[in-house]
């Protein structure tokens, strides 16, 4: 595929280390690892993962191709009514996380984010906020 073909160049001129892909589907992986001549497979594959989707096979299959799982939106998806129900739970009031983040006197979003971590996916956390970030970088 051509984009692919120019991700590839662009490693071989130096200007990316290596390549990685978003939301791709296990067929689409597929298709990329089983491509032709193929000169870089993918590194990650960063999709949304969170406690209310754990996105097990995907890590699973990329596990078993050494590709690494980069998760979005670890702390549950944007709460905009255009997109989400708003009758839906809201991860971080989960009775469960809250429960478990009780118990161990951690927050309900560092339980989230170590439940991610021990299961070897990589997480990307934001916020604007420097106590949350403070707070986030003591999960481990």
């Amino acid at each position: 595929s051509l984009p692919l073909q120019a991700m590839e160049k662009c490693k071989d001129a130096g200007l990316a280390k290596s390549i990685g892909v978003s939301n791709f589907n296990r067929r689409q992986l597929e298709m990329i690892l089983n491509k032709p001549g193929l000169k870089y497979k993918p590194v990650c594959n960063q999709v949304e993962c969170h406690v209310y989707l754990n996105q097990s096979k995907m890590l699973e299959y990329c596990k078993s191709k050494d590709i690494a799982l980069i998760a979005y939106c670890t702390l549950g998806s944007s709460r905009d009514p255009i997109w989400v129900d708003q009758s839906s739970p809201i991860l971080l009031e989960d009775p469960v996380l809250c429960t478990m983040a009780k118990k161990y006197k951690q927050t309900p979003a560092l339980v989230a984010l170590r439940y991610l971590l021990q299961r070897g996916i990589v997480t990307l956390a934001r916020s604007f906020n420097e106590k949350r970030i403070k707070e986030m970088m003591q999960v481990m």
